[in-house]
């Protein structure tokens, strides 16, 4: 089959082949975008001069700091794990329809491989697409946002512009990856001319072992401090094993807990089997037990975002804790000002990604349940023809999509708080002295009169434990909860006209 046969049958389809293709072309934009940001904040240059020297020309610490600069990239990186998990719900969108027009291929003559790289070409292209419309928004948008202030200070890193290979890895690498999750997910995949079969799952339910996982990750975190401590003069170990330790307990404890939902899925499908009377928990504990996966699938990008926000409020009570401390030894010391709450202020930035990570996470929580709708409108046609009120079935697809989903989002925010906890579990701040002059700065700055009226005040050494952040643990869990009711809520808008009789038809 010819490349160009190749590219007109992957870019075909109904509406809904259609839907998919722009979704997966937006979700490949939004992933460009945040990567090239987090590329331009590492491509600003360090001053030559002092270790300490800033880059005056931007107006936001974040971008003037040198040391701070890589936990914005990472804040930035971070954004695209709902993003690229979206653009894994949007690829299963009207899968159903899908199966039969490539088993249709099938019989017309095109070879299983064939029909495999199809489907690979369909999400690559689509995503090349996306990436290519992410590189021209960012560049439109460097030179837009280009607005130096009357100092000639700029509020975002204009001024710089990553490397060729840089821009080239984001805008050909994001598509080549999808290409190749693809792929990866189509290996327990059978075309033949008469439909689409797959590897049947595991009669019993998922073991309980993505718990090692998480707890590999929780351990990984808490093992920084004393690396740091113990290496903290040899710069080769620390300036890789540190970011290593990070970058794998987080990568390890979010995979332990998305694949933990499944686990959770299938027994609160047996507690709800076993102690339901009414007719909508019953169906939707059968679901469960039936695909238990189905949760990990669909709540994976709202999990992530939870972990990190979890992480980011324990980070956020460590500076507010430090803050509370050197305010305290101040007041000792008998100054009138505080802290500077600048890392304060910093983490509210971070809160706003996390806030963008859950709507977009939202995003992707919609579209797996009503692609989950859709895809079984002959079964709820059914159900419906054979007496089962609309309600019913309403009720049901909430319980489904409550019940795992609440055990998950507490088990969420619980590993992202004990990951947090890991780096910073208290705050030490060494005792010290200062010398106090009670007198007007006339006698002060006289050394004639300066030591009658001198004294010097001693504050102790000061540990104290870093509290559990209570409440910004549960305005997350609160968001997140929302964040699925609203998804039910758009659910059941499609339920009505996935339930007509006329589905029944429906091949």
């Amino acid at each position: 089959m010819r490349p160009t046969t190749l590219l007109r049958l992957a870019l075909a389809g109904t509406r809904t082949d259609t839907a998919r293709v722009v979704l997966t072309a937006l979700s490949a934009l939004l992933a460009t975008l945040a990567g090239l940001a987090a590329l331009t904040v590492l491509a600003i240059e360090k001053p030559v001069g002092d270790a300490w020297e800033q880059s005056e020309q931007y107006r936001n610490a974040l971008l003037r700091e040198p040391g701070l600069r890589g936990g914005t990239a990472f804040a930035l990186l971070m954004l695209m794990v709902p993003v690229l998990a979206l653009a894994g719900q949007c690829a299963r969108l009207g899968a159903p329809a899908r199966d039969r027009r490539l088993a249709a291929l099938r019989l017309a003559g095109a070879t299983p491989g064939q029909v495999t790289r199809l489907v690979v070409l369909e999400t690559g292209v689509a995503a090349l697409l996306g990436t290519l419309v992410g590189l021209g928004v960012y560049l439109v948008g460097r030179d837009l946002l280009h607005r130096p202030d009357a100092q000639g200070r700029l509020a975002l890193p204009t001024d710089v512009l990553p490397s060729t290979g840089a821009l080239a890895g984001v805008v050909l690498g994001l598509p080549v990856v999808a290409a190749l999750a693809t792929a990866l997910m189509l290996r327990t995949v059978t075309t033949s001319p008469l439909g689409v079969s797959r590897k049947a799952a595991r009669e019993r339910g998922p073991g309980p072992w993505a718990g090692l996982l998480i707890g590999f990750g929780v351990v990984s975190f808490a093992l920084i401090r004393p690396v740091v401590y113990r290496v903290a003069d040899d710069d080769v170990v620390t300036g890789w094993l540190v970011p290593l330790l990070f970058a794998v307990g987080a990568l390890a404890a979010m995979i332990g807990v998305v694949i933990g939902t499944g686990w959770l899925s299938y027994h609160c499908g047996r507690l709800l089997r076993r102690h339901a009377r009414r007719p909508a928990a019953l169906l939707a504990a059968g679901r469960l037990m039936a695909d238990p996966w189905a949760g990990s699938r669909t709540f994976a990008a709202l999990l992530a975002a939870l972990i990190f926000g979890a992480g980011a409020a324990a980070q956020r009570t460590y500076f507010a804790t430090k803050d509370q401390i050197e305010r305290e030894q101040s007041q000792l010391a008998g100054a009138d000002g505080g802290a500077n709450p600048f890392y304060l202020s910093t983490m509210d930035l971070v809160d706003g990604a996390i806030a963008v990570a859950i709507l977009i996470a939202t995003g992707g929580l919609i579209v797996a349940l009503v692609e989950g709708i859709v895809a079984r409108r002959r079964a709820y046609a059914a159900l419906v023809a054979t007496g089962v009120p609309r309600a019913t079935l309403g009720r049901s697809v909430a319980w489904q999509a409550l019940v795992p989903a609440v055990p998950a989002i507490l088990l969420a925010l619980t590993v992202g708080t004990l990951l947090g906890r890991g780096l910073v579990a208290d705050v030490s701040e060494g005792g010290g002295s200062t010398l106090i002059c009670d007198a007007p700065a006339a006698l002060c700055d006289d050394p004639a009169t300066r030591d009658q009226y001198s004294r010097i005040v001693y504050y102790p050494a000061v540990q104290r434990a870093v509290p559990v952040p209570l409440e910004h643990l549960a305005w997350l869990g609160a968001g997140a909860l929302a964040a699925v009711l609203v998804t039910v809520g758009v659910g059941l808008l499609f339920l009505r006209a996935s339930t007509a009789l006329d589905e029944l038809r429906t091949t």
